[in-house]
């Protein structure tokens, strides 16, 4: 872990404060992603961008229920961009916040996926979704398949 990813994770906590299992999907996912990305053998910048965007993946959550009194998917893609950046400003260089800004905005969206990236936050996200039951037996099927 970097101290990077260290701080972030703080915020995190703070942020989700009274919500563990929100902080619990978050880590499971954190750590999902930077096995499947270790795995890719994928470049350490690329590794930063993965877990850094892991983190901050869902913060769109809160944002959603508060808003609009649900969360669904693409509200998390619409709220959660604004939070992220706010979470990384001074972490880490423009750069990885707008690419993990963006990763955040397409966390739901599983078409015209353009990097190892997405892929791997996708594949992180969705496996501790299955995992926790938020997916159906038929939707984790047609995913395999």
């Amino acid at each position: 872990m970097t101290r990077t990813e260290y701080e972030l994770l703080l915020r995190l906590v703070s942020f989700y404060k009274g919500n563990p299992g929100m902080i619990q999907h978050t880590i499971k996912v954190y750590t999902f992603s930077k096995m499947i990305a270790e795995g890719e053998c994928v470049d350490e910048k690329t590794k930063e961008t993965i877990a850094l965007s892991a983190i901050v993946h869902d913060v769109g959550i809160k944002v959603a229920e508060e808003k609009y009194g649900r969360c669904d998917g693409k509200l998390q893609e619409k709220e959660g961009p604004e939070v992220a950046e706010k979470l990384l400003s001074d972490l880490t260089d423009e750069d990885t916040i707008r690419r993990v800004s963006f990763l955040v905005a397409h966390h739901h969206t599983y078409s015209e996926v353009d990097g190892i990236d997405w892929r791997i936050l996708l594949e992180a996200d969705y496996l501790v979704n299955a995992y926790e039951g938020r997916h159906s037996k038929e939707a984790m099927k047609e995913a395999y398949e």
